[in-house]
């Protein structure tokens, strides 16, 4: 059976403001109602596959966690990375974690943010591609390109491998334009998709062999690995020892046993908001909306609103982006230097390249509605049954509203009930919790007053996401 093996690591800028470190694009819903990730896994249904093993950063587990729960797996299994280490290394610890239990399966490694819009083309691929990773090859996909594309690193095709696919003869780097057009003209080349079907002890023996170094930190970090509900977590000190290299310079490029199957599917990484509005579906006049977005004698746009009406008037070729506390306006041609713009913010000592206003945890999510130099508004949303740690803090005091939904707080010796139109209030050093007994949503207005209002602010003492 085969193992999908989802990479969801990575914490991309070309989709900034939507796309931020702490949420990266492939928890967000691009294109349709559910996001890359959960489309990723959504797939997989038909193909008879395991349940996927998803790989994430450390600081995305609680996303990745949600989102496969809103997809109908209630316990994924989520391995987390202590550091970003590049492919080689992140397929590693996923073949080791795979055969630790003297299994060998097949490993189907995909990235989570992808958009493949014909599932039945991807699923015949991979069946051909099982096939030959079935003789022990090292398969990759290679997308039928449509255009000349310099974005995108190419494969060149070597002999059949009967009706499945073909030996890889070469990669070659991101081209020239012209480079890329005698592709095209010559034909036989593929954009390299980075996906992958291979046997996870084939992985492993190819690692070793080309890449000792990189095989023997895993193996010491994923022989260390322990279970925290969801998450497997390895060994954090053997893995950021582990040399960073992708899996196409550290195995495909040097293999001698790498074959690629053609993959012609509707596909797109979506790196830029230039690709968005051209897989995106678009309107009469060429323009892509999502949101409360209106226009006039505009056309060719593609605009995203999050929060507020957004206007067009008189407009063409523009990326307009609104999210609840940063706006991107832009030129399609030269949307690609958004990149410039997310290292400023930086630089700067600015926070909007981090994180949205509304930030999720375990529990739910708060909205920073208003802050001042001593002051701060947060609405805050619990989950049916989930409840905050318990904690106090050194240098501010809150004050609780409940809006809707009942709220459990635990103060000091106290435990309150409270519902709509009922507050507490919460002294400076108080220990305290807040939990969601109901049945719906808890919602509330916090409003913080004290000399220093910062996250990092809270001394934990009991918390049911292993965050004490």
């Amino acid at each position: 059976m085969l193992l999908p093996i989802i990479m969801a690591g990575g914490s991309g800028t070309r989709l900034w403001p939507l796309s931020r470190h702490l949420y990266p694009k492939q928890f967000h819903a691009l294109v349709g109602e559910h996001t890359m990730l959960q489309e990723t896994v959504l797939r997989l249904n038909g193909l008879g596959v395991a349940s996927p093993l998803v790989i994430c950063n450390e600081e995305h587990r609680f996303l990745a966690a949600e989102q496969m729960r809103e997809i109908g797996l209630d316990h994924p299994r989520i391995l987390l990375e202590p550091v970003s280490r590049n492919t080689a290394p992140t397929i590693a610890l996923a073949a080791f974690f795979a055969t630790r239990d003297q299994e060998d399966p097949l490993l189907l490694v995909l990235a989570a943010d992808h958009l493949i819009r014909d599932v039945g083309a991807f699923q015949a691929a991979v069946k051909k591609a099982e096939a030959l990773a079935e003789s022990g090859k090292l398969v990759t996909f290679g997308i039928v390109p449509d255009k000349p594309e310099t974005g995108y690193g190419y494969i060149r095709r070597g002999a059949a491998m009967g009706a499945e696919g073909f030996a890889v003869e070469r990669f070659e780097e991101k081209p020239s334009r012209a480079k890329a057009q005698s592709f095209l003209a010559n034909g036989g080349y593929y954009w390299n998709s980075g996906m992958f079907l291979f046997r996870a002890s084939r992985y492993l023996e190819e690692l070793e062999r080309r890449a000792p170094e990189i095989f023997a930190a895993c193996q010491k970090a994923a022989a260390a690995a322990r279970f925290d509900q969801d998450f497997v977590r390895v060994d954090a000190d053997a893995f950021a020892a582990c040399p960073s290299d992708s899996i196409d310079y550290a195995i495909m490029e040097k293999t001698d046993g790498a074959a690629v199957v053609p993959l012609d599917a509707a596909w797109s990484d979506i790196g830029s908001w230039s690709a968005l509005w051209g897989v995106a579906d678009r309107d009469g006049d060429g323009n892509a909306f999502k949101g409360d977005v209106i226009q006039t004698g505009s056309r060719n746009n593609l605009a995203r609103s999050e929060s507020r009406l957004v206007a067009l008037v008189g407009v063409e070729d523009l990326v307009v982006i609104e999210t609840k506390d940063a706006v991107l306006v832009g030129h399609k041609d030269r949307i690609q230097e958004v990149k410039e713009i997310v290292e400023t913010i930086r630089r700067s000592n600015r926070q909007e390249h981090l994180n949205h206003r509304q930030v999720y945890r375990p529990w739910g999510h708060y909205d920073s509605i208003d802050f001042g130099k001593r002051d701060q508004v947060k609405r805050i949303t619990v989950k049916p049954g989930a409840k905050l740690s318990v904690q106090m803090h050194h240098h501010r005091a809150e004050h609780w509203v409940v809006v809707r939904g009942t709220a459990k707080v635990y103060k000091g010796d106290q435990t309150l009930m409270l519902g709509e139109d009922q507050s507490t209030y919460i002294p400076l050093g108080e220990i305290h919790a807040l939990e969601n007994p109901g049945k719906i949503p808890l919602e509330l207005i916090e409003v913080q007053s004290g000399s220093y209002l910062g996250e990092d602010d809270i001394v934990r003492f009991e918390d049911r996401y292993g965050r004490s």
